[in-house]
């Protein structure tokens, strides 16, 4: 405990050093050694999906003029790609892209791979629908457990990684994590720069290097931080890696609500976010949003009081959830029955927290795949980071909704 309170002593220090534009505007902080100085707060890349190009563009003109300079591109579907660099053209100098490398979107789903064919198809996609030739941050994606991180060294796969950074494609090496032992693995490898890895209120309480939600993590809630965590912050403060921070509220905002917090209590926004950004070691907090309304609520932050962002009063869990719960982050895909598994999870959620509406019911059955068409073959849960017990989910969503 001792260790964890010199680390937040160590974030009053930081904010000192940090660049500030007028008062209750953006904040910008080193991102580990990289050189880049990048907004305390910056923009996902699910929302893009969504939209149109028109809406995109009013997307990112709200998220520059709030003075976001960083965004991260996860997402290799084809239209989320396409309309983010319908959005940066002409102003592509403005953003610090952190894109990810091992992603592809195969039979219309979104997929993770280490096939260096199809890695190099992927990011050749990212650059050419962005409208760039190089990223900021070449960002691994997703690596979740010891045996993952230690199968890259020496890979064709990494050593594609190298090659993307000898010719410049990308800046710097990152990995996306929700691992604080892969985390920590990676930071003590000397060669990682920028670490994403999901933080919040919550995942800081899991023990052993956890991953958030998986089976019975939940259930070994504790009062303090996880000490793996606290060794993979200090180090990381220590030794200037940056790290942006993924899962703010928890995955899908389930901490802003009492009924889904794992902490039995709802957190706000303001809060969430300051709890991230006490720690020294990090750079920026990634939020996903879907609308205008959500990115202006979220930036209320740069506006909110200290009171507001106050996060020690609701810091004593009350309850602990089960675990298992997905955070339609749709590391799952792909499914071999085409079934869009995150988005039948969140209609599914939807209707057992709020009730089945028509309206929902007509969503669900314009889905190109339904639950029902569930074969129970697993391959889901061998890459959901959370444990999710899918099939189970699966037939659920298929007795609600019908099919």
């Amino acid at each position: 405990m001792k260790r964890y309170f010199m680390i937040a002593l160590s974030a009053l220090v930081l904010t000192v050093g940090c660049k500030q534009t007028p008062k209750n505007s953006m904040t910008y902080r080193p991102l580990g050694n990289t050189g880049l100085e990048v907004s305390e707060l910056s923009i996902g890349c699910g929302g893009f999906e969504k939209l149109d190009t028109a809406g995109s563009i009013a997307l990112m003109d709200m998220a520059l003029d709030s003075g976001m300079n960083y965004i991260d591109i996860y997402d290799a579907n084809p239209k989320t790609r396409s309309n983010i660099g319908a959005a940066l053209k002409g102003r592509r100098d403005k953003m610090i892209i952190q894109g990810h490398i091992g992603t592809i979107f195969k039979e219309g789903q979104h997929s993770r791979t280490r096939d260096v064919e199809e890695t190099k198809q992927g990011f050749e996609d990212l650059l050419e629908r962005l409208g760039t030739d190089h990223i900021e941050v070449g960002m691994i994606h997703i690596t979740d457990s010891p045996d993952e991180w230690n199968e890259l060294e020496g890979s064709p796969f990494l050593d594609y990684v190298f090659q993307l950074k000898k010719e410049g494609k990308i800046q710097h090496i990152g990995v996306s994590s929700h691992n604080a032992e892969v985390a920590l693995m990676a930071a003590k490898s000397g060669w990682i720069e920028v670490i994403m890895f999901s933080l919040n209120p919550a995942f800081d309480r899991l023990r052993g290097g956890a991953i958030p939600w998986e089976e019975g993590a939940m259930e070994n809630l504790q009062g303090g931080i996880d000490p793996v965590r606290v060794e993979l912050y200090d180090y990381c403060a220590t030794h200037h890696i940056g790290i942006t921070v993924m899962k703010t509220f928890g995955g899908g905002g389930r901490l802003l609500d009492q009924k889904t917090s794992p902490l039995g209590v709802a957190f706000t926004p303001e809060q969430c976010i300051a709890y991230c950004l006490a720690k020294p070691c990090i750079a920026t907090c990634i939020l996903g949003v879907d609308n205008l309304e959500e990115l202006k609520a979220d930036l209320h932050y740069l506006h909110a009081t200290e009171a507001e962002k106050d996060y020690t009063a609701v810091m004593q869990p009350a309850k602990a959830d089960k675990g298992g719960q997905c955070t339609y982050c749709n590391h799952c895909s792909p499914c071999p029955q085409g079934i869009p598994i995150a988005k039948v999870n969140e209609m599914l959620d939807k209707a057992q927290n709020e009730g089945l509406t028509p309206e929902l019911q007509a969503k669900y059955d314009a889905l190109p795949h339904h639950a029902s068409e569930c074969t129970h073959c697993g391959s889901c849960m061998e890459r959901c980071p959370f444990g999710v017990d899918v099939p189970v989910k699966m037939d659920e969503a298929a007795k609600v909704f019908g099919k």
